[in-house]
């Protein structure tokens, strides 16, 4: 019974990552489309994202999670 409630307990931290992450990151994300849409209106323009942009953008939270894996590993 002891070690059923140890690996309860073990499993318990699960669930609380997953969800202060997800918030973290809808955060994140909020401020990032913010920060995007007040430069947009001080240029006056529309913006526009060119495919290469893109790709930058999306190596650069590659890189990210790949930091934030690392955190994981303990070494």
């Amino acid at each position: 019974m002891s070690q059923e409630i140890r690996v309860k307990q073990q499993d318990n931290w699960k669930p609380k990552v997953l969800i202060i992450g997800g918030v973290l990151g809808a955060l994140v994300g909020l401020s990032a489309a913010y920060l995007f849409i007040q430069t947009a209106d001080r240029s006056g323009a529309r913006p526009e994202i060119t495919g290469g942009d893109g790709v930058r953008l999306g190596l650069l939270v590659l890189g990210l999670l790949r930091q934030v894996a690392a955190l994981g590993e303990g070494s």
